[in-house]
């Protein structure tokens, strides 16, 4: 099993701390995965030349719709440049600020090309169990894996029964199935608007469940064979996981 963790890239100094502890305190952590978020001025790659001294796997996102359907791949020559030979590719979301372009490029669009001019490069796709239904969402995740795709890395799931029916449906696939805390109603209430998340009946926002089922999933996950990454969200990253790990 691998284990990943996906460090949120506010600032150099909070990233480095960060990638610090999970090194000497999870030495079971043995990669990061950094999204592409535009509110903070630190790119994906960018955070992740910062760790890779700590963590020589640390995995940058790149957003589709940043990127030309077709010519010049500034961006991800830009990523190679650096030493990277894993990325993630995600739809991204749409850009708040009106001047900055983005194409309407989709994911699958740039995978291929990705695993064209890069053959050796490993990319990984999203896979979300929620935006669709199941049908449709295994139909997206076999075209991304027609595109070149190595694997995929999840939303966070809440509900193992939800899990082991993926895991399933997934089962010859590289994955990386991913866990986050939510600890209050305000949060809770995010997940289920604005991605659609169904949580369980017996879910309750706090940081004590949200262990208990990691704990419960890493089980699964050791038993079938899968890998995990964690999405450590507003609470305290050594706390959560010291309850995990």
């Amino acid at each position: 099993m691998r284990i990943s963790v996906e460090l949120v890239p506010r600032d150099e100094g909070t990233l480095l701390r960060e990638a610090v502890l999970l090194r000497d305190r999870f030495p079971c952590v043995g990669q990061l995965n950094i999204p592409d978020l535009l509110r903070f001025p630190l790119r994906s790659w960018e955070a992740c030349r910062l760790t890779h001294t700590h963590f020589p796997v640390s995995i940058p996102h790149i957003r589709a719709m940043d990127l030309p359907a077709d010519g010049a791949l500034s961006e991800v020559e830009q990523i190679l440049g650096k030493g990277f030979s894993e990325v993630l590719v995600v739809s991204g979301d749409q850009p708040q600020a009106e001047a900055r372009r983005s194409d309407p490029t989709n994911a699958v669009t740039v995978i291929r090309r990705l695993k064209r001019e890069w053959p050796n490069l490993k990319v990984y796709a999203a896979y979300d169990p929620y935006r669709q239904g199941m049908r449709a969402e295994c139909a997206y995740a076999e075209e991304k894996l027609e595109a070149g795709a190595d694997g995929f890395f999840t939303q966070p799931f809440f509900d193992l029964r939800l899990l082991e029916l993926h895991a399933e449906l997934l089962a010859d696939h590289t994955v990386f199935w991913g866990l986050t805390p939510v600890t209050t109603e305000s949060s809770r209430a995010y997940w289920a608007k604005s991605n659609h998340v169904i949580f369980p009946r017996d879910f309750a926002p706090t940081l004590e469940w949200n262990q208990r089922f990691a704990r419960c999933a890493l089980e699964f996950l050791r038993g079938a064979g899968g890998n995990v990454y964690f999405m450590p969200i507003r609470v305290d990253l050594e706390r959560y996981l010291d309850g995990i790990l």
